[in-house]
């Protein structure tokens, strides 16, 4: 037994997924229900319920949508847009940064045998290298407004 989840231990990681996912489902057939649940107490009062109820059960809006937009304060699509194109150029810096730092870290590594893995350490390299790479060039080549 002891050998088999030694063996298998990755699969932790998709049923973990699983598990997840499953309770987001669950979660999401209770906000469902306690919609409708809502509904039903408006008709039975002969009051016409609020459009944002009727929205959200015919799955135009959701529930941490309508949050954020009652929250965030922007009134624009378009300044929002902007925002966040700004964010994404910024993150993509970052990236750039993060992958080629990585990438000398791994190149460092390869090359003073570092655990004695210098090609295992190479591959790591080239690929933090790639990562770097196609960072900056998304980043040069994004749309600036």
């Amino acid at each position: 037994m002891e050998d088999l989840f030694r063996s298998y231990w990755w699969l932790l990681f998709p049923l973990g997924f699983f598990i997840a996912s499953a309770f987001d489902q669950i979660m999401r057939y209770q906000r469902h229900r306690d919609t409708l649940n809502l509904i039903k107490s408006y008709t039975d009062q002969g009051k016409e319920p609020p459009a944002v109820l009727l929205d959200r059960m015919a799955g135009k809006l959701k529930a941490d949508e309508e949050a954020e937009a009652n929250e965030d304060g922007w009134d624009d699509r378009a300044e929002r847009r902007r925002y966040r194109r700004l964010r994404r150029r910024e993150r993509g810096w970052y990236q750039v940064v993060l992958f080629g730092v990585l990438a000398c870290g791994f190149g460092f590594a390869s090359v003073s045998g570092l655990y004695s893995a210098g090609g295992a350490f190479l591959i790591v390299t080239f690929v933090m290298a790639a990562l770097c790479l196609a960072s900056l060039v998304t980043v040069l080549t994004s749309r600036r407004d």
